[in-house]
Parts: C-alpha cells; structure tokens; sequence
C-alpha cells in the first residue's frame, strides 16, 4: 500500500482502493480551514489589490521584494492556531495576482527566496503541515497576473482586471507579440513545482475565474491542467472558485454558496477582514468578532459546506493578534459543543 499522507490518517483503507475518492471523504468531513493572504502587498497593508487600486508601476511595486523579511513568518505557529482553532487544513497563497511567490520557483526569480527572507515559506508550512496532520491547500492565481508579460490582458478577456497604466506599462507585451500560451507554460510549470517538492498537497486552489469566463476558455487549457495535477499526486484535489468546467473537485465560492452543487462538495471562502483578505492597517479593530465567525460556521453547515476563514497575515508574516484570540476562543467553542448548523 503507497504511504498515506498524515492528513489522510484515517482514511488509510479508502486510500488504499482510490486516493481521490479518499481525499474527497476527507475534505466532506474536514469542514474548517484557515486561508492565509500574504505577500508584497502585506508590507503596505492597503488591500492585496494595492497594485492595481493604486496603479503602481511593475518596477515601482518589485521594489517591494527588497524590504520583504518575513521575519515573523512562523510555519509552526499558523499550523497551531489552525489547530487550536478546531481546523482540519489550511490554503496559503502561494502566488497572488502581483505574482510574488512565496516559494523558489526557476520559472522567475521573483520570489521569497529571492529577498532579504532568503527562505521558501511554503517548503516551511508544508513541512509543519505533514508534521501536525493539517491538510496543505496551495492557492494560486492562474487567471490574473500583473507583471508577468504574456498574462491575460484587458483586450482579449475583458475581465482580466489589469491595472489601466498611463502611459501603458512598458513590462507588458502587446500586439502581435503577446503569446497567451507562454503564460499557460509558465503556470504548468509553476503548479508541477508546487506539486513536486512540498509532499502531498490537498488541493490546489486556483483564482481569478472572470479572466477566462470573459473571453475565450480554450487557450487557458484547463482540463490539461487539472488532469495533470491528479497525474502527478492523485490525491490532491482541484478547485476554481465557482468552478469553470464543471470538473473541478469541488467548488470554492467567495461568502455564498453557488445556486446548485451539480454533485461536487462545496466551500465558501470568506475573511475577518470586511472587504480585504490581505492586512489592511486601516480596519483595525473591524474584523469579525468570535458570535460572527460562529454565525459563519452556522451557516456553512446548514448549507452542507465548508468554511475557509481568511486571515491576512502583518507585514512581518505573523498571525495577526486581533483575528488570532477570536480563532481561539472560537475553538474552544467547537470542542465544547461541535460543529453548528449540521
């Protein structure tokens, strides 16, 4: 029998027939994660979007990588509040639509590696995930991007959502020479490094979907991509917010569920943050409170859904205190009186 990744613990006989299917038994009854949004925009603390709110240049924003420490990023602490929090699994974004990863990636030297951190925060949570038995979830955004040059632009796909830059942003390609399927490669790869150096990975959860249901799906090659990812750890499952294909494992909306499950598990994806999933220093003292993260977690259930429970991390990378106690405390509930809204 092949090894069982420690978050499937339990699940040991229905791994042996059929890793999906047990992954898939394991999301259903897993219920609760933690999503994590940290990046370069974290240093500003106005919004993960600050690049495009704000329209500030490519070169202007990578200036960022050279004050990003990470020096309060601490593997271990997330993966125990995940667990004093009552969760079974946490998503970290790995790549944000600015397209700074949080990993060593030969595809581009932007990255953390690649920054005074000088570390692979990513390869540090994976490692702390095996060891406490949490589910490792890999964000990613496949349908945004604002740096890299062959991204989706605002011409073919409307919703794409790059930044209007005046005069246009030199780092991009236009015309003739914009080649949507370099990009396609570049996130081929940036998924089958995500996939072949971390250990087992519950899911990878992609983001962006108005970018490709604005123009044409077909370049984007998605199907080749989820097929892919099964190939490489049959295990890990796949999601695209509300689903683009139909395919995907499960459905992942943000604050609501979709109208109709179509036979997939579903999670709603909502942060303490009003409005933002990345630090915000201007909300302080707005996130929610421990009765409506506990109304939150009522109404997933009612609705047979997960929870994901975003928090964005301080500049430095540590938990932030204000979302940490109420986690706490919300825990504290769940092991007295179990899950609400089953």
């Amino acid at each position: 029998m092949s090894r069982v990744p420690s978050y499937l613990d339990g699940y040991a006989g229905s791994y042996e027939q059929s890793p999906h299917e047990a992954a898939l038994e394991w999301f259903v009854e897993a219920r609760y994660g933690l999503f994590l949004h940290y990046g370069l925009y974290s240093l500003l603390g106005r919004h993960e979007w600050v690049q495009y709110r704000e329209k500030i240049p490519v070169a202007e924003y990578e200036k960022l990588k050279d004050g990003f420490t990470a020096a309060d990023f601490d593997a271990e602490s997330i993966c125990d509040l995940a667990l004093a929090a009552g969760m079974r699994y946490v998503n970290i974004t790995t790549r944000h639509h600015d397209s700074f990863c949080l990993f060593e990636s030969a595809a581009t030297d932007f990255h953390s590696v690649n920054s005074p951190a000088g570390r692979d925060l990513i390869g540090e949570l994976a490692e702390a995930c095996a060891r406490t038995g949490l589910g490792l979830c890999l964000y990613y955004s496949h349908g945004r991007d604002w740096r890299h040059p062959h991204a989706p632009n605002n011409e073919e796909y409307p919703r794409s959502a790059r930044p209007e830059y005046e005069p246009p942003e030199p780092a991009y390609a236009y015309g003739n020479e914009h080649d949507l399927s370099i990009y396609v490669e570049f996130v081929t790869v940036q998924v089958t490094e995500l996939l072949s150096y971390y250990g087992p990975v519950a899911a990878i959860w992609l983001d962006g979907i108005a970018t490709p249901q604005s123009g044409d799906i077909e370049p984007f090659r998605l199907q080749e991509l989820y097929d892919h990812i099964h190939r490489l750890q049959p295990q890990c499952l796949v999601s695209y917010k509300q689903g683009v294909t139909g395919t995907e494992d499960f459905f992942a909306p943000e604050h609501e569920p979709v109208a109709e499950k179509i036979g997939r598990p579903m999670e709603i994806c909502t942060t303490m943050c009003p409005g933002s999933w990345g630090y915000y220093a201007d909300k302080k003292g707005t996130h929610l409170d421990a009765e409506s993260v506990w109304e939150k977690l009522e109404y997933a259930g009612s609705r047979e859904c997960n929870l994901l429970l975003n928090t964005g991390p301080l500049p430095g990378g540590g938990l932030d205190p204000e979302d940490e106690a109420v986690l706490v405390e919300v825990g504290a509930r769940l092991r007295r009186e179990g899950f609400p809204g089953v």
